[in-house]
């Protein structure tokens, strides 16, 4: 395997009293689009601005691009934050304009560049505007470009699906897959786990500030196998002792189970019922929702039990 292009390892950064990160590690390789996912507060974006060297780490090791980052390793790299850093009251186009020359590239080439993709993601008519006139799924979109224009070699995307209608989401899934063919190696955080599932092909969980879960999304799909079930039929099966989670889904409901909970125990606890009536029972392939649902609640419930 080639040289990663980001390694971290065992990371820790505390502000004042607050642990946002305990110990996270992991890899990103080149042509690889990866996930960095955790609910709210888990500390992702800490690592990623630790990673990007906005923040110094408390302790652990970080390479990017096989060593320490310095300016002109930045020139290489592409960031596109949560939230929104354009200048709402200046014009679209000399602001991506602008924003590519502090990246390295001269006007001529950026504005030459700027054309073409202003042109596929639909804001050529859009280019005279002022940032705060353009819709939220527009400054998206004017940012995902300030994200790639200088073409950079790591790719770092915040939530890239934030305010995209379903036309322009799977837009941006092309480009981001395109950019991975390219060679580029490309980080993904996102709450949005159908879009994890079509996209990286390996991911990183991280929850209360520590690595959980890590490696490609194949296998660990295949190791949580039997921690969801399928369940149709007549009743309410939103509350099932066992299950931390229930949905509906297209009139079957996906049931995901808690640590220490199997299929049959499930089974069991709906054949006492007396107010369901069970039509259909299966053991489910987990989606990364239910693995989602599975470690961060189960982890919570473990906490707690301990506490």
């Amino acid at each position: 395997m080639s040289e990663p292009t980001v390694s971290l390892t065992g990371l820790c950064k505390s502000f004042g009293p607050v642990k946002a990160v305990t110990d996270v590690s992991f890899e990103v390789y080149p042509a690889e689009i990866f996930g960095l996912l955790g609910p709210n507060g888990a500390g992702k974006t800490t690592t990623i601005r630790m990673m990007l060297d906005i923040y110094r780490p408390d302790r652990g090791q970080i390479a990017v691009f096989g060593g320490r980052l310095d300016e002109a390793k930045k020139d290489r790299i592409g960031y596109l934050p949560e939230e929104r850093g354009l200048y709402k009251d200046l014009k679209l186009e000399p602001t991506l304009v602008y924003l590519a020359t502090l990246k390295g590239l001269d006007e001529a080439t950026a504005r030459k560049r700027l054309t073409g993709w202003l042109q596929r993601l639909d804001l050529w008519d859009h280019r005279h505007k002022k940032i705060q006139d353009l819709s939220r799924g527009m400054q998206q979109k004017a940012q995902i470009i300030a994200t790639l224009i200088h073409e950079p070699d790591l790719i770092v995307v915040d939530e890239p699906f934030s305010g995209l209608d379903p036309v322009n989401t799977r837009l941006v899934m092309g480009i981001i897959e395109e950019q991975r063919q390219a060679g580029r190696t490309i980080i993904m955080s996102t709450h949005q786990m159908y879009q994890v599932e079509a996209l990286c092909n390996r991911i990183v969980l991280i929850n209360r500030g520590r690595s959980v879960l890590y490696g490609k999304v194949d296998e660990i799909k295949r190791n949580f196998a039997g921690n969801a079930v399928v369940v149709t039929g007549q009743g309410d099966f939103s509350q099932v002792a066992g299950a931390l989670e229930a949905r509906r889904e297209n009139g079957a409901w996906h049931l995901a189970l808690a640590p220490g909970v199997s299929s049959q125990d499930i089974f069991r606890a709906l054949a006492l019922r007396d107010d369901v009536k069970v039509e259909r029972f299966e053991i489910a392939e987990p989606s990364l929702d239910d693995i989602f649902v599975s470690v961060v609640q189960g982890a919570g419930a473990g906490e707690a039990g301990n506490a």
